[in-house]
């Protein structure tokens, strides 16, 4: 069966009913119940609580507590290296932006301007320059970092559809990332220039929130809204913690051309930690 097959009943799901209803279930807090749902989630995929700084399933007040839940002290330090993995995920794609293209999957990219919701003149920074695209699933750390110092100068919020964004989904709907709703956050480095992370939403994806701003969704707007940090520094360091997802979604980082060197052991569906080495500057 094609991807594009199995991805149709997508196109007719109620999903921001669907994300709306998870959000609440997310963020009740319901006792026994929602101790059992952790634990059913914790055995139906793999969650290592053993990393976890609170390894104990029954003190989380709400499934959104245990979902963000930070890691132990010393769990995932940082390599030497200009650039570190600011997630834990698997890569679904990376490499050089082809002129303003971006590979989603196999027959699949989309622009720079559609992913930071139309602003061609952000856009053009990153003409020839570097991508990658990283999905946390539902297991994984669901925090985000840093991957290099950077001081916050824009955040930009895109509505938009919330279909999902696991590997199956990037192979077959098109232009997906730059479909459903995002945060962009847009930074400067004293070192490498411009770059941005933006956090990608997805069906079931209750919410995006930044350590600067805190949630940014819901409410879900119906229009492109734009926050400038000019007159309000936000500085953060390598590794720092810049925002969470409450449930799975995927970050696509965009680095301007000669900026970043990817580790020669990345590959398409590999997995990822926090802190290892994502690249460097090339000599």
């Amino acid at each position: 069966m094609s991807d594009r097959f199995k991805v149709l009943p997508q196109y007719v799901l109620p999903k921001q009913a669907l994300t709306s209803f998870a959000g609440r279930v997310a963020g009740a807090r319901g006792g026994a119940m929602t101790t059992r749902l952790i634990r059913w989630f914790v055995g139906k995929y793999g969650v290592n609580m053993a990393e976890a700084a609170n390894s104990d399933i029954a003190s989380y007040a709400s499934f959104n507590e245990f979902f963000t839940r930070p890691l132990k002290d010393g769990v995932r330090p940082l390599a030497q290296a200009d650039f570190v993995c600011p997630v834990d995920g698997a890569i679904s794609q990376f490499g050089a932006i082809d002129d303003h293209r971006i590979l989603q999957a196999k027959g699949h990219n989309f622009t720079t301007t559609e992913l930071v919701g139309g602003d061609a003149q952000l856009a053009s920074h990153f003409q020839h320059g570097s991508f990658a695209n990283l999905y946390l699933s539902p297991k994984d750390y669901h925090r985000i970092h840093m991957p290099c110092d950077g001081r916050l100068t824009r955040m930009i919020y895109v509505p938009g559809a919330l279909f999902s964004v696991n590997p199956t989904t990037a192979r077959g709907v098109p232009g997906l990332f730059a479909r459903n709703e995002r945060v962009v956050c847009v930074f400067e480095s004293e070192q490498f220039g411009t770059f941005v992370m933006v956090l990608v939403g997805a069906t079931i994806v209750g919410s995006m929130a930044t350590s600067w701003h805190g949630v940014v969704n819901p409410p879900r707007m119906a229009r492109i809204c734009d926050w400038s940090y000019d007159s309000e520094p936000v500085v953060l360091k390598k590794g720092e913690e810049m925002g969470r997802f409450l449930l799975g979604s995927t970050v696509v980082m965009l680095f301007k051309e000669k900026t970043i060197s990817f580790n020669k052991d990345w590959a398409p569906e590999r997995s990822v930690r926090l802190g290892e080495l994502m690249g460097n500057r090339p000599v």
